[in-house]
């Protein structure tokens, strides 16, 4: 097991929460797979509810994951829209992170309907389960899209909630669904917002997989804007910050949490650190037009302020950007048949 994931064992070893069952919703996605690895190293039973395909293999990138952590891992396939399922998912498990929903921006900007569909109306089902089984904490997780272009930076949780995509309203929707369940029935909610989280898993759909493998095997790396600004937060660390907001202090209930470094670099800067670290002769294209956001819905900088969440969850960020990429670059050069670049707006 990985120092990182080792630490993280021991912090919640005392717990006394071994072999707590906990519902993972969206846990074959990117983050999904990293916390349901560290729950399990952490030790308690996963149920991880992933959406329903036709694919033979539904485990999407928990695939990836050993196979002693597989073990302990109860896959359950269902759609976030249907209540139903989304009940039996959560029955028997003290603990809910909903990590479910549709993530993509550019997606949102094509079918808007079911955007929202998924992640207003999954939120709201697993809502009313936590009500139902008398869940004993959920995690709802957001995204630092809510923000929208910052007005000031850095971006603590009162800044202002400006939604320049769909997607981005169909978070600050559940949000506000999310913390009018605390309010209204003490349903024991807490909100929490992750900046830029990359690492290994993350797929093309994201700037720094699609720069990465890119830089891999070209000559030119063609990217859309290169001046916006993100705060980038490993995989692992926006983890940790998940199990803390869920296993911590009662004081979260209720509350919204940042989740970021407090750093903020261009996607400019990014790639030049990606093409030093790979070591190869590579140019960069930018402003290439299909991937580009629409201009009023491009979010030009996002800058996290994580003070709330080093003083409640006594969280902070581990992982150095210059140790995740390596990770980052050694993980997909590992795995470069699974990236073609150019089908991925970024």
């Amino acid at each position: 097991m990985p120092s990182t994931l080792w630490h993280m064992a021991l912090q919640f070893a005392d717990m006394n929460t071994f072999n707590t069952k906990v519902l993972v919703t969206g846990a074959a996605g990117f983050i999904g797979s990293h916390l349901t690895e560290q729950l399990v190293r952490a030790g308690y039973a996963v149920r991880a509810m992933t959406r329903y395909t036709s694919a033979a293999d539904k485990r999407g990138n928990l695939a990836d994951l050993p196979a002693d952590v597989l073990d302990h891992v109860e896959l359950y396939s269902a759609d976030l829209r249907d209540a139903e399922a989304v009940s039996k998912a959560a029955a028997g498990c003290a603990v809910i992170f909903h990590l479910g929903a549709i993530i993509s921006i550019p997606y949102s900007y094509q079918h808007p309907e079911e955007t929202l569909a998924v992640n207003i109306n999954g939120t709201l089902n697993v809502l009313q389960a936590m009500r139902q089984h008398g869940t004993q904490r959920g995690v709802i997780v957001s995204t630092s899209e809510v923000y929208g272009t910052a007005q000031y930076v850095p971006i603590d949780e009162r800044h202002p909630l400006q939604a320049q995509s769909p997607y981005a309203a169909s978070k600050i929707a559940a949000e506000a669904i999310s913390l009018s369940f605390q309010r209204t029935y003490g349903t024991p909610i807490v909100v929490v917002r992750p900046f830029n989280t990359y690492g290994e898993r993350q797929s093309a759909r994201a700037v720094i997989p699609t720069i990465i493998a890119q830089a891999l095997t070209r000559d030119v790396v063609q990217l859309g804007a290169i001046h916006t600004y993100r705060d980038y937060t490993h995989a692992v660390d926006t983890a940790r910050g998940l199990m803390r907001a869920a296993f911590g202090t009662e004081a979260a209930i209720g509350q919204v949490f940042n989740l970021g470094t407090g750093e903020s670099h261009t996607i400019g800067e990014i790639a030049e650190m990606i093409i030093s670290l790979i070591g190869r002769p590579v140019t960069v294209q930018a402003n290439t037009s299909e991937r580009l956001r629409p201009e009023k819905s491009e979010v030009l900088r996002l800058q996290s302020n994580n003070s709330q969440a080093r003083n409640v969850l006594n969280w902070q960020p581990e992982i150095s950007l210059e140790d995740g990429l390596t990770r980052t670059i050694a993980w997909i050069q590992a795995h470069l048949e699974r990236f073609q670049p150019d089908q991925y707006q970024v």
